[in-house]
């Protein structure tokens, strides 16, 4: 049975726009014969309020960092965040649903890392996204 112990955060490193991305990922991630999008949860700008959007269940293992997913949730904020910082809306939702994640559980903030940190060919969840300082106000 799958048991979250870690939370890995990632960004979709593109530009978070009028039409809701969470499902453009969740077609692609279908297209390479994935069972479902890679992802447990989903931060997206929809009708101009940040939502949480739920992907695989929590249950189930995801498949969004490599080696990596046998006890990990993973939670994607849509954007681009090598460019442009997070916005606070969805930063603060993004402590909300980790937070209550972390309760759940019982997962302590040194679990709670950025994909970035799993490999060296990428900047997920972007350059711009303090994961120390995520960590600090969990």
């Amino acid at each position: 049975m799958f048991v979250p112990k870690r939370i890995i955060l990632h960004c979709s490193a593109t530009k978070d726009g009028l039409v809701v991305d969470w499902q453009a990922i969740r077609r692609y991630h279908l297209s390479n014969s994935w069972t479902d999008i890679g992802y447990h949860f989903g931060i997206e700008l929809v009708n101009g309020e940040y939502e949480i959007l739920v992907g695989r269940q929590m249950t189930v293992q995801g498949a969004h960092t490599s080696g990596e997913n046998s006890d990990s949730l993973g939670i994607c904020c849509v954007g681009d965040f090598d460019k442009v910082a997070p916005p606070a809306q969805q930063w603060q939702l993004a402590l909300k649903l980790v937070r209550s994640l972390q309760q759940v559980f019982n997962i302590p903030t040194d679990r709670v890392y950025g994909h970035r940190e799993f490999t060296n060919l990428k900047t997920c969840p972007g350059k711009m996204f303090d994961l120390s300082e995520f960590r600090r106000q969990l």
